[in-house]
């Protein structure tokens, strides 16, 4: 009772006031408003100062927020594909764009009666929910929409009473009346998903059927020992020594591993995930389109990639759960399958940067690798797909070293007759 109690609190604290670490989850505001070439179009820029208010109100409220962050447009030399890129490269969850034409545009609309002026030109929100539909789709997207709308409130109740105030002929009410988009709602926000979450087969590719692989390494011990103990006292032949014996498991282990891996991640190409089609759009700041499904990474040897990062996932995860069974034995090794599948799902299902620091223990586990590896594999992400195979060849290396070790605590104890289970008597 106490170690479930123990066990599951990891799980559920995940989310512990989460509310108060939403700040953790950084959003440019970025205010180009007025910048060359329409810093001398005689209009005062309104829209980014009116913006970037809202934003200040937003962090001095007091209420948990996101980690709303005004910046210069002069920090991005002025061009939004710089913020893209930004966005792109994980320095921001999103960023809010007020293009440097928003004011202008505005004028020159009411002054020429320009039918053509489109709200949604005046500012733009980049982001990339594949990097985690979770955080977007929970935390994110709610205070974002929220906030885009306030924007739009202000800003046109603001632009109403200067459109108003100089509205005095009746040329100027005919250029209103010409276009009514430029005084309701104003202005708009083009929103621009570099990397959407698509195909939604993936959600199991990189959530719960991850998982699975967990418990396909688990099971593989119980499965595959009778075989190897019966290298111990085979019929017609000498039994291995035991240094063999070690080294016969490790490498029947490993190999089992490659084709367990392999039909893992089958699965996710039968179901229509793309690996080997290639979106048409490659650039880092563009959208790509989903009528050509999920971009790959590298071109035709994205699966392969896959399948190594599975293998060598499986055999972090796997070996890991192989020595603990040598050295728990029944029925304890179920309670150690339940805290490791916990402590994995724990910390990469969901955002560890929202999470208590506690948590940060995270970063190491080998399934956060996996997850994030996936994603970028899968959706074109930023990559640091050489940190996650260093972690998972980490977990490797130091649960291989320990195979040896395992192995003879097992043997001791089958010599002496040491069983897991408390007496009877």
């Amino acid at each position: 009772m106490a170690f479930i109690l123990a066990v599951l609190s990891i799980y559920w604290g995940v989310f512990f006031k989460v509310e108060n670490r939403l700040n953790h989850l950084f959003v440019y505001v970025v205010d180009m408003d007025g910048a060359a070439p329409y810093a001398n179009t005689g209009a005062r820029p309104f829209v980014g100062p009116t913006i970037t208010e809202l934003v200040e109100m937003q962090l001095n409220s007091g209420k948990p927020t996101l980690g709303w962050s005004v910046r210069s447009g002069s920090e991005f030399n002025n061009d939004p594909v710089e913020v893209r890129q930004a966005v792109y490269d994980w320095d921001a969850w999103a960023a809010i764009i007020i293009n440097p034409n928003a004011t202008a545009l505005l004028y020159q609309a009411v002054a020429t009666g320009n039918t053509s002026y489109d709200p949604l030109g005046a500012c733009q929100l980049v982001y990339q929910d594949s990097r985690d539909s979770t955080n977007w789709n929970d935390f994110m997207s709610p205070f974002i929409n929220s906030f885009m709308t306030q924007a739009q409130s202000q800003v046109g109740q603001r632009w109403a009473r200067m459109v108003l105030q100089n509205a005095s002929d009746p040329a100027a009410l005919t250029n209103i009346q010409a276009v009514p988009q430029a005084i309701n709602p104003a202005i708009g926000f083009s929103e621009f998903n570099l990397r959407p979450f698509f195909p939604y087969t993936s959600i199991p590719a990189v959530s719960i059927g991850l998982i699975y692989l967990i418990i396909i390494s688990f099971f593989s011990f119980s499965f595959y020992m009778p075989i190897h103990m019966q290298y111990m006292s085979p019929k017609g032949h000498p039994p291995l020594k035991f240094p063999q014996l070690i080294a016969w498991r490790w490498a029947a282990t490993i190999t089992a591993y490659v084709f367990l891996s392999l039909a893992y991640s089958f699965v996710s190409m039968a179901f229509q995930i793309n690996f080997f089609g290639t979106n048409p759009v490659t650039s880092e700041t563009q959208v790509t389109m989903i009528e050509y499904r999920n971009p790959v990474a590298y071109g035709h040897g994205t699966f392969p990639v896959y399948w190594m990062l599975n293998f060598v996932g499986m055999i972090a995860l796997g070996l890991a759960c192989e020595n603990m069974a040598m050295v728990v034995g029944q029925p304890w090794m179920g309670l150690f399958l339940i805290f490791w599948v916990i402590t994995n799902v724990s910390t990469s299902f969901y955002d560890i940067e929202i999470a208590p620091t506690f948590y940060r223990w995270g970063y190491a586990w080998p399934l956060h690798s996996i997850v994030e590896g996936s994603r970028q594999i899968l959706f074109g992400l930023h990559s640091r797909i050489g940190l996650d195979f260093g972690i998972l060849f980490a977990w490797a290396g130091v649960n291989t070293a320990f195979f040896p070790v395992c192995c003879w605590f097992q043997r001791w104890k089958t010599q002496r007759e040491v069983h897991e289970y408390w007496p009877m008597h």
